[in-house]
């Protein structure tokens, strides 16, 4: 039983059936200090108005006690103040404990005893023949009534406390997923409405915190644009002073940190901004034919296919994806296109070593190059593909290496077209 609400109404239903249980037990042993020993006196009343005087012959009495349990259905014993017995009609009963008192219930007999201390001294006993002794079903009976009332009306309590909780479970798993605005409704007063405020609290701080990060981010990006502008047109003026060698090396660490400035801008806005900036069918087929042409080996087949997004960003995505096979792999690149039921999958393979699979989730990473430590790259590329294909309801993975080629695919739901 995983299920909290079910578990607490068990506990209640348990809960009540021994309160039930034990009632019932302390009603039996100590019924005659209540209700029942009123009943008892006026059995004892009646009985000795039924009954002879206590000096009467023992036939008289004899007779007396056969009227008084024609209709009792017991078996009735008539002792005197000495407990010695006096008459009896059907089997024998016991006598009354010496020391006894006054009236009740006889305890340690099998069957239900009664004893009636009459006014005279004498007692009455009447035991209860086993084929009229009553039946338990109707305190069986009215204790699962008993229980199934209570049950109906537990379960709508313990039904709400458990949904506040599983509402708060949501919350926490959705906070989980990255949505960092998520919250939970304040419900009541108690524990629970607590924990719900502590949780509010604490998905602010943290998206809170996320955003100044993803701000810093974005504004450290932007604010390196001017060195870099201000570093290119100094090696503008300086190119006639300074050695090929050096001119070319410096240009390419200029080419390498605009592109590096480029992807965090990038990559920091996808985290900030959720939906689409462009949403228009677009042809994946002619993309990746427009992006293919930039590269010397790289072979491109497939159909035309239709995704829903962003052109700028898929453009961005293939991109990502040749120059990852350019850096990392080997040539040829071949470049497919296809359908695959609802979806569309863009394959990238070159012939290059391709990356460990246990390794296949890191590639994925920011900042994580796999290989030598001379590894060209910061590390965004791959991070940026998945991020493209995820804002587009698609997915990137690593295929593996299959002996001669390595591949990536991507993909996406496909649109209207």
């Amino acid at each position: 039983m995983r299920r909290l609400y079910l578990r607490i109404h068990a506990a209640v239903l348990a809960s009540l059936v021994a309160f039930a249980l034990v009632a019932g037990l302390l009603w039996h042993l100590l019924g005659e200090g209540g209700p029942g020993r009123y009943a008892f006196e006026v059995a004892g009343v009646l009985a000795q108005n039924a009954l002879p005087p206590v000096d009467a012959p023992a036939v008289e009495q004899q007779a007396a006690l056969e009227r008084l349990a024609a209709n009792l259905r017991a078996d009735v014993g008539l002792f005197a103040a000495d407990w010695t017995p006096l008459a009896h009609v059907g089997q024998a009963v016991p006598a009354p404990d010496p020391g006894r008192e006054r009236s009740g219930w006889m305890r340690g007999w099998g069957r239900p005893t009664g004893v009636v201390h009459l006014r005279d001294g004498r007692w009455l006993v009447a035991s209860v023949r086993p084929e009229h002794r009553p039946s338990g079903r109707p305190f069986f009976l009215m204790l699962g009534l008993l229980a199934l009332a209570v049950g109906i009306g537990a379960y709508p309590v313990v039904r709400r406390l458990t949904a506040r909780l599983e509402r708060l479970q949501a919350g926490v798993e959705s906070l989980g997923a990255g949505h960092l605005a998520a919250r939970v409704r304040v419900e009541g007063r108690d524990e629970v409405a607590r924990l719900a405020e502590s949780f509010n609290r604490a998905a602010a701080r943290i998206e809170e915190l996320v955003s100044a990060h993803k701000a810093l981010l974005a504004n450290a990006s932007h604010e390196l644009r001017t060195p870099l502008t201000r570093i290119r047109m100094a090696v503008e003026l300086l190119k006639e002073g300074v050695e090929p060698r050096r001119r070319v090396d410096l240009e390419r660490d200029i080419a390498e940190l605009d592109a590096l400035i480029d992807e965090i801008l990038l990559a920091s806005r996808l985290d900030a901004v959720e939906a689409r900036e462009v949403d228009e069918d677009v042809d994946l087929l002619a993309l990746a034919s427009e992006e293919c042409a930039r590269y010397e080996q790289a072979a491109l087949e497939g159909e035309p296919a239709i995704v829903r997004g962003d052109p700028r960003l898929l453009r961005r995505m293939i991109r990502n994806l040749l120059e990852n096979a350019r850096r990392h792999g080997a040539p040829p690149v071949d470049v497919r296109v296809r359908r695959a039921g609802p979806a569309v999958e863009l394959t990238v393979c070159d012939h290059g070593p391709g990356i460990p699979d246990a390794a296949s989730e890191d590639a994925f990473r920011p900042f994580r190059r796999l290989g030598t430590t001379e590894a060209v790259g910061a590390g965004l590329g791959l991070a940026l593909v998945r991020q493209i294909a995820r804002r587009h309801g698609g997915e990137a993975r690593y295929l593996g290496h299959d002996g001669s080629t390595s591949c990536f695919a991507v993909t996406l739901p496909s649109g209207s077209g």
